[in-house]
């Protein structure tokens, strides 16, 4: 070990001056920006800042004219400076990075603002921030500082207990809190050492690093079923039980149909109808009706939960629906947006009993066009309750239960799915990883979920309803004023992200035409159907996925591109999703010739309802990640052949063959040489041997760790099936 000498180690300890005064000069504004508007000369900032020694004084009394001279102070009197007007203010979102740093990301501001660890005072990733920007125009990055932390991200911390005599901290997911949570040991809940638990903070002066907490709930311990995924629920901030006076509510509701009410709807209990619904379902939102009008001209009705007749505004039903916005399907149990008594009880629309629907009923013809619809509240009675697998037994064999029917619909259904895509619309119809799983939820085998006939069938009259409903409410009529209304949209594909996908599919032989919507549309139907199968299927499908926008709610119609309307609203599934219930209101609202309601506040509802569809789909992929490495930690050691699925500058991802399971190979285990990240190629490549790992390649891996706790596979490259070249 060489020992450095004083010299050395004075020379490293004292700053060069440019340093120094840079670093004050933040200080300065940072202060300034605290006092916003106060005049203060050098003596009072001194003050402030809590400098004594002459020395930074003196440099304090040059950074303040210098920082006048540079137009961020004003000096309205001779040594009184104040904060220039221009100096910039934003409020945005925190996105914190592994080494304690974050960046700023604003709708006010053009790009990101990067955040010092020291500048982030306490604010987490997701947090929403006022921020002071610094007016340095030496730096080579926009920087600031936090002033203010406007709404927490979250207020629930999951982590592991770990105790000692005098104290214990919660360890937390280092993405969720870089810092551990002290816990006093009167606020311990009975947690012991090694368990997961979750916490809250309750106290974080500016001067302490650590917060100090307080233990909500223990969650158990870590590996059992149970807890994993309660934790995964609580990272998301997503719920796992309802309150009691939530449940009290439901317990109330009336589940008989007063006589006066269905005199009040359009009555269907003797018209042929059935639900087609996953075999393990419990909430049966929607039902099909079928009735043949005459020789080409068919009634098919599209009957939905009447969710918000039992859900009434300002209850406890209510805001609970809202606050979860969704239910949420994690691997092993589904958390339900409404109470069991009705997510599959009192609304969901069971065989051989009466239910209240809000319906939408078309009339067609033989070629599937819509002759006339109506919208309105409805009375059914379903006559049979179909698993997808069934419906489609009845479809292939052509005899069954309800067989007419199903044949008479499939193909109705099959007309209108041909007419979407020759509309421009895109099959995104990847299939679904399942597991099965044992009495004590351990994952014993995977399978592939495939859309089939049945599905389709389902899907293209509830495309049918959605859409209808949307142009009933959306589109401009002669002489009446624009009505507010919640739509499904989905933006147009990035063109930068389409035309380096274009690139990319080139070296598996494939091309996409991106002159127009049509056409993007057109070439990719035919390249997803000519992967289909294929080794790179996996790949080439979510490379496509990422060039398209993410799909959201909201009141501004831009039309949905991926599925080719231009008016989109999801009306079909109020059991599981909250802006269902919306369209069913407004819907209602409208069709009794109700005038326009505020757009600001149901924005604010889809905005909310988006963000939680996202927290949900994150949960979902989570446990869906924690089930593959269960089913994977009694192999490691054992190798699998698979295909690069991503790659990144810290890793090489790679998708299993046969389990689908997904894991890393870090890059520093690829010890022949040292490889570089190429963004552009999705490929790490060596440096010395031009070896490329890249998106699609085939490989073979050996399994090294399943590590449960981080829900994390680590491999090993073997080998790739083709040799490098040079």
């Amino acid at each position: 070990m060489v020992k450095k000498s004083q010299s050395a180690k004075k020379a490293k300890a004292k700053k060069p001056a440019g340093d120094n005064k840079k670093s004050l000069k933040n200080r300065i504004l940072s202060t300034f920006n605290q006092n916003d508007g106060r005049l203060l000369n050098y003596k009072q900032l001194s003050k402030l800042m809590g400098i004594a020694d002459d020395e930074t004084r003196k440099l304090l009394n040059t950074c303040l004219n210098e920082l006048a001279a540079d137009g961020d102070l004003d000096e309205p009197s001779r040594g009184k400076f104040r904060m220039t007007q221009k100096s910039a203010y934003v409020t945005g979102t925190v996105d914190l990075t592994s080494s304690g740093a974050a960046f700023v990301v604003s709708d006010e501001f053009e790009g990101d603002i990067y955040i010092s660890a020291s500048n982030l005072h306490h604010a987490l990733n997701g947090d929403t921030v006022k921020v002071f920007i610094y007016a340095d125009r030496s730096r080579k990055h926009v920087e600031g500082e936090v002033i203010e932390i406007i709404k927490r991200k979250r207020e629930l911390f999951v982590g592991v207990v770990e105790t000692s005599k005098h104290f214990a901290f919660l360890v937390p997911d280092r993405t969720q809190m870089p810092f551990d949570i002290f816990i006093p040991l009167d606020k311990m809940k009975g947690a012991q050492r090694g368990q997961k638990a979750t916490a809250r903070v309750v106290e974080w002066t500016e001067k302490q690093k650590n917060p100090i907490g307080e233990i909500v709930e223990v969650l158990g311990n870590p590996g059992e079923n149970n807890t994993e995924m309660h934790a995964i629920l609580a990272e998301y901030g997503l719920p796992y039980r309802f309150p009691k006076r939530v449940e009290d509510a439901a317990a109330e509701v009336d589940e008989q149909i007063s006589e006066e009410e269905i005199a009040r709807r359009r009555d269907f209990r003797q018209v042929t109808t059935f639900t087609i619904d996953p075999a393990d379902a419990k909430d049966f939102d929607d039902a099909i009706s079928f009735r043949q009008l005459a020789d080409d001209r068919f009634e098919v009705g599209v009957h939905i939960a009447d969710v918000t007749f039992y859900v009434r505004p300002n209850t406890a039903l209510e805001k609970e629906a809202y606050q979860r916005a969704t239910s949420v399907y994690l691997v092993d149990r589904t958390v339900p947006m409404l109470p069991e008594k009705l997510s599959n009880k009192v609304c969901s629309l069971r065989p051989n009993e009466e239910k209240l629907c809000f319906s939408a009923v078309f009339e067609l013809d033989a070629d599937a066009n819509v002759l006339s619809q109506w919208f309105g509240r409805t009375v059914i009675n379903s006559d049979h309750r179909f698993a997808y697998e069934d419906a489609q037994q009845v479809i292939e064999a052509k005899e069954g239960p309800l067989a007419e029917e199903l044949l008479t619909l499939n193909g109705l259904a099959q007309k209108l799915r041909e007419k979407r895509f020759a509309a421009g619309a895109i099959s995104f119809e990847r299939s679904e990883v399942k597991f099965q799983l044992d009495e004590e939820a351990r994952p014993i085998g995977v399978y592939l979920k495939e859309q089939k006939e049945a599905n389709q069938l389902i899907e293209e009259f509830m495309l049918l309803a959605n859409r209808k409903v949307a142009e009933f409410v959306g589109k401009p009529e002669a002489g009446k004023p624009k009505r507010t209304f919640v739509y499904r949209i989905h933006g147009e594909p990035n063109s930068e992200k389409l035309t380096a996908f274009a690139q990319f599919i080139k070296r598996f032989g494939y091309q996409i035409q991106t002159k127009s919507k049509k056409k993007i549309a057109s070439s990719m139907n035919a390249l997803l159907s000519d992967v289909n199968g294929k080794t790179e299927q996996t790949v080439v499908e979510t490379l496509a996925i990422r060039t398209m926008a993410r799909a959201e709610y909201s009141t501004k119609n831009i039309g949905h591109y991926g599925l080719a309307f231009d008016y989109y609203t999801h009306f079909t599934s109020p059991i599981r999703r909250y802006p269902d219930m919306m369209v069913h209101r407004l819907l209602a609202h409208y069709l009794e010739n109700g005038k326009s309601v505020p757009a600001e506040t149901y924005e604010q509802m889809c905005k909310h309802s988006s963000e939680m569809e996202q927290l949900a789909t994150s949960a979902e992929r989570a446990s869906i990640k924690y089930k593959q490495v269960e089913f994977m930690k009694d192999n490691v050691g054992k190798i699998f052949d698979g295909v690069i699925s991503g790659v990144t500058q810290w890793g090489i991802y790679v998708e299993l063959n046969d389990s689908k399971c997904e894991g890393m190979v870090s890059v520093r285990s690829l010890t022949d040489d040292f490889y570089e990240y190429d963004e552009a190629e999705f490929a790490v490549i060596g440096h010395r041997t031009k070896r490329r790992y890249t998106m699609g390649d085939k490989v073979s891996v050996r399994v090294v760790a399943a590590n449960m706790e981080k829900k994390q596979l680590d491999f090993e490259m073997v080998r790739m099936e083709i040799p490098f070249t040079d």
